[in-house]
């Protein structure tokens, strides 16, 4: 079992992605470029592009995953507002942000409408103040 989680402690490494893959595609990619700078040549020029392509592609995989993983967290998000706000709250609640939304997640449930009202009423300036202001974290262990 993971150590408890919170704001300090809840970025998620994929060590897949961010250890291993991200670096070797770098080593790749510094490796052409000083081989390129050594001995210019066309051949040489296409497995730079080739390896900054191959960076590239790496970075928008992870970035469909996160998209992919922030329109999940909206339904459940949503259905959890359904549940636990007012009538009134769930109404104003449709102004929030994604990233208001997404931030709001770690929230437990009693803390949750209290802190929909004070996000909606702009005491909060970015997302980052969101979660600095649950006091009961709600762990989110199953990101990517």
């Amino acid at each position: 079992m993971p150590a408890e989680q919170n704001y300090s402690n809840h970025t998620r490494w994929y060590p897949l992605f961010h250890f291993v893959l991200v670096p070797l595609l770098v080593l790749n990619l510094l490796s052409h470029v000083v081989r390129f700078f050594m001995a210019p040549s066309w051949n040489l020029f296409f497995w730079v592009l080739l390896s900054i392509t191959l960076i590239l592609l790496a970075l928008a995989a992870r970035l469909m995953a996160l998209k992919a993983q922030d329109r999940v967290i909206r339904l459940e998000e949503r259905l959890r507002h359904q549940e636990l706000l007012t009538d009134e709250l769930l109404a104003k609640s449709a102004a929030l942000t994604p990233g208001q939304i997404i931030a709001l997640r770690f929230a437990s449930d009693a803390e949750l409408p209290g802190l929909v009202e004070r996000t909606l009423n702009g005491e909060f300036a970015k997302n980052k103040e969101i979660k600095n202001a649950v006091k009961n974290w709600r762990a989110d262990y199953h990101r990517v």
